[in-house]
């Protein structure tokens, strides 16, 4: 199953959730209606009118049966939007309900810079932006989750247990696991689950505030009511378990299988769910049934009916991914964590003969100047499309930490890692560069261009495909920024790039990456449903995104056409209505324009334009840096992440300038 496969069933498991939601929804209503056809029969049946004939059950009273259906879809339908609102904020709002706190980036505690690094590795090697990190204090057992509505706003959560009980090896199997729910498209159906099931659950709510209303007469039908609702909302709670389990239980198989892929190290996840079976995996948070879906190990004990479990077994999970396991769990103590943390790792062996010579390595530095520009063969994107190998991952870990310690710790600080993006785009020109920090001392906040100015020698060596990353490592930082902060980070950011009379592709690509991810920070809302299922009403913005690149990739008439006539066929049968258009007609205003309506189309849509797209920059066989960094740019904007390029052809590799468009 490839990527767009995994979003396809994501998607198809929403329309389930539908179904599931509505049938629990319809029982609840019929429950709702039992209930108080007994409740208030059963109160004038105790105290009739003299002479009154005595009543008679009658099941059916369209009158209450209306109150039943409006009172029993108000609570629900209000206390889902109420939670989806909440919940709007992304994956932070989440870890922050379990009481999760956020983890400073430049944190020296040893276990959360341990966490910190094994998340942020994984982020570079897996092509999205460094999520949220959150620790949950005051829960001991092992557990972790993902959570958010994309890559963009996720958020991963950890529990104190999990974060200290587990080796690095052990840690980085759990967060693989979770990474695999962030690129499979797990995480936006886990958020409108929890939507629903809240509504669901309100009705338990409703049910205790009736129990203690008063009434006039000595038997008060509301106060049984209560009651009633209480029971019917232990209803509504095994609904929630069920529809939690039904689509949960599949995906936990898949993302332990995905991690493995992702570290080619099945020890370490392996002995991090052995530990889960000696130490447990259980969260006392309140609010861990509404996310007992998204924990990596069941958090909330062992269900009384097995229909109801959301994760397997934990002996299954661990013969799935270690057939050879002896059946016994491990103990798990602070101290052995330690120890060996201070033995080191087992690491998994890997080739070196694998990699290209990357920051890191002996004799190379983070993109020396004079760097071979990075060429990849085309047939190398769409496999790891969403599906990062451990080549990505050692790739990802050499490349962090070859970062200068000041550029490093820059990306960690709010008001440094807008300096650290400002530093990125100065000119190497010095009498324009000059000119352009004067400006940013008095546009920026206090202190922050004498910062980018320090920045600058340090950020000017790094070879452009170490760039993008390095925005990605700085992403959460800039998501601390206060709105007064951030908007006056968006205004600079837009002078600064205009500054020099030229906008360069990875002008282009920066402005994109931070307008799209920190959409929040100025009110943005990004629209989470799609909304053309066709590719009709898209074509122009086709058209626009495959001009673009065909103009990057050559000057020459001939050649431009030649790319995007050999990409055009590769969008599908109804590709015929696409113009190749001038470089006036997808310009980069054109061109985010039309990037932000085809992020709102079908999985298969955008499958088959990202092929299009490595067709028409591929044209010649190779992807040349430039291009790469417009490719990763739209796979972004489209939510389909790239990993890093590390498969290069150093000998046809060739210098030159990125061009403007």
């Amino acid at each position: 199953m490839d990527f767009f496969e995994h979003q396809d069933k994501a998607r198809k498991n929403t329309k389930v959730l539908v179904v599931y939601f509505v049938i629990a929804v319809l029982c609840i209503i019929a429950s709702v209606y039992l209930a108080s056809l007994l409740i208030f029969l059963g109160t004038h049946a105790a105290q009739p009118e003299p002479g009154a004939p005595p009543p008679r059950l009658v099941l059916w009273d369209p009158k209450l049966f209306l109150y039943s259906v409006l009172g029993t879809l108000g609570v629900v339908i209000i206390g889902s939007l109420y939670k989806t609102a909440v919940l709007a904020k992304g994956g932070g709002a989440v870890a922050e309900s379990l009481g999760g706190r956020l983890v400073n980036p430049n944190t020296t505690h040893p276990d959360e810079r341990k966490l910190r690094n094994v998340i942020e590795e994984m982020a570079i090697a897996a092509g999205v932006p460094v999520p949220k990190v959150y620790v949950l204090d005051d829960e001991r057992g092992i557990n972790a989750f993902a959570a958010g509505h994309t890559p963009g706003d996720a958020a991963i959560g950890v529990t104190r247990g999990g974060m200290t009980l587990l080796n690095r090896d052990e840690l980085q199997g759990v967060i693989g696991h979770e990474f695999s729910h962030i690129l499979n498209g797990d995480m936006r159906l886990n958020l409108r689950l929890m939507g629903i099931i809240f509504g669901i659950l309100c009705l338990a709510v409703i049910g205790r505030v009736l129990i203690y209303s008063r009434g006039g007469r000595d038997r008060n039908p509301l106060m049984l009511l209560g009651l009633a609702l209480i029971v019917i909302g232990a209803i509504g709670v095994f609904f929630g378990r069920l529809i939690q389990a039904a689509l949960s239980r599949q995906r936990e198989f898949l993302a332990d299988a995905s991690a493995v892929q992702f570290t080619r190290n099945p020890g370490g996840l392996s002995g991090a769910l052995q530990k889960i079976g000696g130490a447990g995996s259980q969260v006392e948070s309140a609010h861990a049934g509404e996310v007992s879906h998204m924990f990596f190990g069941n958090g909330m004990g062992k269900p009384f009916l097995g229909v109801l479990a959301t994760h397997p077994p934990l002996d299954a999970r661990i013969r799935a991914i270690d057939p050879g396991w002896d059946g016994k769990f491990k103990t798990a103590s602070v101290k052995a964590v330690a120890a060996e943390s201070s033995r080191g790792a087992t690491k998994p062996v890997l080739s070196r003969s694998s990699f290209p010579t990357i920051p890191g390595m002996p004799g190379a530095r983070a993109g020396d100047a004079g760097f071979a520009t990075n060429a990849v063969l085309m047939g190398a994107v769409l496999p790891n499309l969403g599906k990062p190998t451990p080549l990505h991952l050692r790739y990802a870990e050499e490349l962090r930490n070859s970062f200068p310690g000041k550029v490093q710790s820059a990306a960690h600080e709010p008001l440094d890692a807008t300096a650290l993006i400002y530093a990125m785009l100065l000119t190497p020109d010095e009498t324009l560069r000059a000119q352009q920090l004067t400006e940013l001392a008095r546009r920026a906040a206090p202190g922050v261009g004498e910062k980018a100015a320090a920045l600058w020698p340090e950020v000017a060596p790094i070879a452009s495909r170490a760039r993008l990353p390095l925005v990605n490592l700085a992403l959460p930082a800039l998501r601390q920024l206060r709105p007064d902060e951030f908007e006056q980070f968006s205004q600079t950011l837009q002078w600064l790039i205009e500054s020099d009379d030229r906008i360069e592709i990875f002008e282009f690509v920066l402005q994109k990456i931070v307008r799209r991810h920190l959409a929040s920070q100025s009110g943005e809302t990004r629209p989470a449903s799609i909304q053309y299922e066709t590719l009709k009403p898209l074509l122009r913005d086709c058209s626009v995104v495959l001009s673009a690149l065909a103009n990057v990739s050559s000057r020459n008439a001939g050649a431009i056409e030649k790319a995007f006539r050999t990409g055009a066929p590769h969008l599908g049968a109804k590709a015929g209505g696409l113009q190749l258009l001038s470089r006036a007609e997808c310009g980069l205003e054109q061109l985010d324009t039309a990037l932000d309506r085809l992020a709102l189309a079908t999985p298969r849509i955008k499958k088959n334009l990202i092929e299009a797209c490595v067709q028409v920059v591929g044209a010649d066989g190779l992807i040349q840096e430039r291009e790469a960094e417009l490719l990763r740019a739209i796979a972004d904007t489209l939510d389909c992440p790239i990993p890093p390029f590390i498969k290069i052809a150093e000998s046809q590799a060739v210098e030159s300038r990125p061009e403007p468009i």
